[in-house]
């Protein structure tokens, strides 16, 4: 049983990556979250831009790769896992990674309603040289 996981809902910042190491896939992928900040000193409302980088293994990963796209949202429940090292130096070393478990995609991004815009048209004048 893992103590730590995290809900993250937020839009791709770049496009998954897809990656393989030894037997293993992998796809990394860095969401980007807005939140209301206040106020600036005129008046207008600033956002705190927050972005974390996830990790997706085997088919799990693979299936975001083939389908999600810079912009689009993401809704990911991930496992918190600690990776600790000791560098070059004799220093202990503290990180940790967010390895997602399950996922669903949330709204398209500009990109992916622009790929449907353009099947969409495809349809229609197919079917209206069908007609002609």
């Amino acid at each position: 049983m893992n103590s730590f996981t995290v809900t993250a809902i937020g839009n791709l910042a770049k496009n998954p990556e897809l990656a393989v190491k030894g037997d293993t896939t992998y796809t990394r992928i860095c969401l980007v979250g807005n939140d209301y900040a206040g106020k600036d000193e005129e008046g207008n409302p600033r956002e705190a831009v927050t972005s974390l980088w996830f990790v997706a293994f085997e088919g799990l990963g693979e299936t975001i790769a083939k389908n999600a796209r810079k912009g689009d949202q993401l809704i990911l429940q991930a496992q918190i896992r600690a990776n600790n090292w000791t560098d070059k130096d004799g220093e202990k070393q503290y990180d940790h990674s967010f390895v997602v478990q399950t996922f669903r995609f949330g709204a398209p991004g500009r990109i992916k309603r622009e790929e449907l815009a353009a099947r969409m048209d495809e349809k229609q004048l197919g079917t209206l040289e069908t007609e002609v």
